[in-house]
């Protein structure tokens, strides 16, 4: 199959594997102090646990799972809140499948479904366009959820929606943006990143520019990565020639998606319709400086919060939980004291294990022979 057989072909993927191990050789890293390169997509850490990447590199190569699932840093307060909303009469409440089962203080939104609330789980943003324009008498409340990725398809779905000027239709905005969760990570005073890996889908939005204060300010290589075996392998051998050379820049490998420059057409929409307003709460990173996005003011009449006067829940986590110590790189899923035990893909407790792209969901499909 083009474009996906040949980043996955063997013959590829051992000499990109050769020439790592030589590499390594020439840094100073250490099987007891290895170099960390934090994967900061979620789709990455599903791809390194599905090949086996981790297991194949050598031990001086360790990566760390970091906060790019949108799902996975969701805390338990937001679902309180789509809980409140879904649970008003009258009204039909949008959500992409992926946040049906994460659990908040209430339960999850597909506990209230069961209860005879009306959850949809939608694919696209106008399908919640498209029941408020055939459910007239009902409040269409859409979840939207995501990083830069998902933003322009829900602005251009609030757009429609003041086109048609449909009243009966609003959005929860749970919206987030990477780059001050990046500065955020950096600031943290005991975890030890050495270089990034870069958000492939997530930087075909906003270009690499973005990222450059990582290079110049903390000397740290990032470079953009596509999702298959080969992508990642080529995408340690750029990092590591930066190590070796101690150039630090902001590197494209995943050129044949991500432009330089992103998608303007995205971040012009993206910049119409929302704005970033205050500090927002991370699942397992606490609160982020001007993380928190919101609609603009001219969009504000579609704001559901607004519209149904909800509350702001601000729920701790379990503390035996260690999500955020996973989200972090100070730890390894299977170091939680409740993984596999209290929380599983059956009945998870943390959102990490909820999504098929969280590192503890992916740990658990992959790497079952570790828990025996």
């Amino acid at each position: 199959m083009q474009f996906i057989d040949e980043f996955r072909a063997p013959n590829a993927v051992k000499s990109l594997l050769n020439q790592i191990n030589a590499l390594v050789k020439k840094t100073v890293f250490t099987k007891d102090s290895p170099l960390n390169i934090m994967e900061v997509c979620g789709g990455h850490t599903h791809a390194i646990f599905k090949f086996g990447l981790d297991q194949l590199l050598p031990p001086e190569i360790n990566f760390i799972h970091g906060p790019g699932c949108p799902v996975c840093v969701l805390p338990m307060g937001r679902i309180d809140t789509c809980i409140d909303i879904a649970k008003q009469p009258n009204v039909m409440f949008c959500t992409f499948g992926d946040a049906m089962r994460v659990p908040g203080q209430q339960g999850s939104l597909l506990t209230i479904r069961g209860e005879g609330h009306d959850i949809r789980i939608i694919y696209s943003p106008l399908d919640a366009l498209k029941l408020a324009k055939l459910n007239p008498e009902k409040q269409i409340v859409l979840f939207g959820l995501g990083f830069e990725t998902t933003m322009p398809g829900i602005a251009l779905t609030i757009l429609q929606a003041k086109q048609l000027q449909l009243s009966n239709f609003s959005l929860l905005c749970q919206h987030i943006c990477i780059i001050p969760t990046l500065k955020a990570l950096l600031a943290l005073p005991d975890i030890k990143i050495d270089a990034f890996l870069g958000p492939g889908h997530l930087s075909m939005i906003i270009g690499i520019k973005p990222y450059e204060f990582i290079s110049q300010d903390y000397a740290k290589p990032v470079v953009i990565s596509g999702f298959e075996p080969v992508d990642i392998l080529q995408s340690v051998i750029m990092i590591l020639m930066q190590l070796i050379k101690q150039q630090y820049l902001v590197e494209n490998q995943y050129r044949r998606i991500v432009a330089d420059k992103g998608n303007t057409a995205a971040q012009a929409v993206i910049n119409q319709v929302f704005t970033l307003q205050g500090n927002d709460e991370w699942r397992g990173l606490g609160k982020i400086l001007d993380s928190g996005v919101r609609l603009n003011e001219k969009y504000r009449e579609y704001d559901a919060e607004l519209r149904f006067n909800t509350k702001r829940h601000c729920q701790q986590d379990d503390p035996n939980a260690r999500c955020g110590d996973v989200l972090t790189g100070r730890c390894k899923p299977i170091n939680c004291p409740l993984f596999g035990q209290t929380c599983t893909p059956t009945s998870a407790y943390g959102a990490l294990m909820v999504s098929s792209e969280g590192a503890c969901a992916a740990y658990y499909q992959y790497r079952q022979s570790d828990l025996i």
